[in-house]
């Protein structure tokens, strides 16, 4: 049986590029023989229950932005036979990037019709989930910050963030807790990922499984912030774990709490503050993947 497909669009994503993607996604859609419908969201509350009601009615969930409209679309579909597909229009895209779908429209439209089915994990934080890293601390202001700059070029949004608020950064103490185990450290950053890639393919957590029932954890350690600022560059190829000033930690349950509040932010929206707790809910999820070649 075909898949028959709601297309979810965030008109906000990427300061509107998923509405201008739109035609060519129709153009795919109808060149494969797909039947579709498309919702433009609202807001994360419209779109999980719009999730919801397609997966009611038997139709494939069609993600049409970036990491941020995953979120909702996630939490309505988890435990259900409906499967997600992605369609990557967002600033980071980094869940796709994982999974390697590919930017290219046309192409990330045929693997939605043609794909594989794979089970993943979803991750949550104080029960609102997220598919890719919870972070906290240095990257609360650095997201922040990356949010209000809307007229830097997206390609340098992040490192504008991060420059901007490593200038101002003081370090902060964090309490955290993986699976009843203490950890009292000093430093910049908490992360708790379900995903190894965030903030447009920094390999933060490069161990990280989507599908392995475990949380990974990264801690950045106090350093000096010319020594932070060097390591950077490593974590787009996932070497900057092998450093002094960085823990990993794995488990199932993560508390987080810090000397000073701070904003968690996952997939790049802002959803919980300080103290907070991470959970992982086993292979609940069905995401559409390319096909496994043999």
């Amino acid at each position: 049986m075909s898949r028959r497909f709601a297309l979810l669009v965030n008109p906000a994503s990427a300061g509107g590029k998923a509405l201008q993607a739109l035609p060519e996604v129709h153009a795919a859609l109808d060149r494969f023989g797909a039947a579709h419908r498309t919702i433009t969201t609202r807001s994360i509350e419209h779109a999980g229950k719009e999730a919801a009601h397609a997966a009611e009615h038997g139709e494939t969930v069609a993600a049409l932005g970036g990491d941020g409209l995953l979120r909702p679309i996630a939490g309505a579909l988890k435990n259900r036979e409906s499967p997600l597909a992605l369609i990557p229009c967002g600033r980071g895209n980094d869940l796709a990037r994982v999974l390697e779908i590919p930017r290219d429209l046309t192409e990330a439209t045929r693997i939605a019709v043609e794909g594989d089915e794979r089970l993943l994990d979803v991750a949550n934080v104080d029960g609102t989930p997220y598919m890719g890293i919870a972070s906290l601390g240095f990257d609360s202001d650095a997201n922040r910050i990356a949010n209000e700059a809307k007229l830097v070029p997206r390609k340098a949004v992040y490192l504008y963030a991060g420059l901007r608020a490593l200038a101002a950064w003081k370090p902060a103490g964090f309490t955290v807790t993986v699976d009843g185990r203490r950890h009292d450290v000093r430093g910049y950053t908490v992360a708790v990922g379900n995903s190894r890639s965030y903030g447009g393919g920094m390999l933060l957590l490069p161990e990280a499984e989507l599908d392995d029932g475990i949380l990974d954890v990264f801690v950045s350690k106090e350093s000096s912030k010319l020594t932070f600022l060097r390591g950077i560059p490593k974590v787009f190829r996932g070497t900057h774990v092998d450093s002094p000033y960085v823990d990993t930690m794995r488990g199932e349950v993560v508390e987080v709490s810090s000397d000073r509040p701070f904003v968690v932010y996952a997939d790049g929206d802002p959803i919980a503050a300080t103290p907070t707790t991470m959970r992982v809910e086993r292979r609940c999820l069905r995401v559409i993947v390319p096909r496994a070649t043999a």
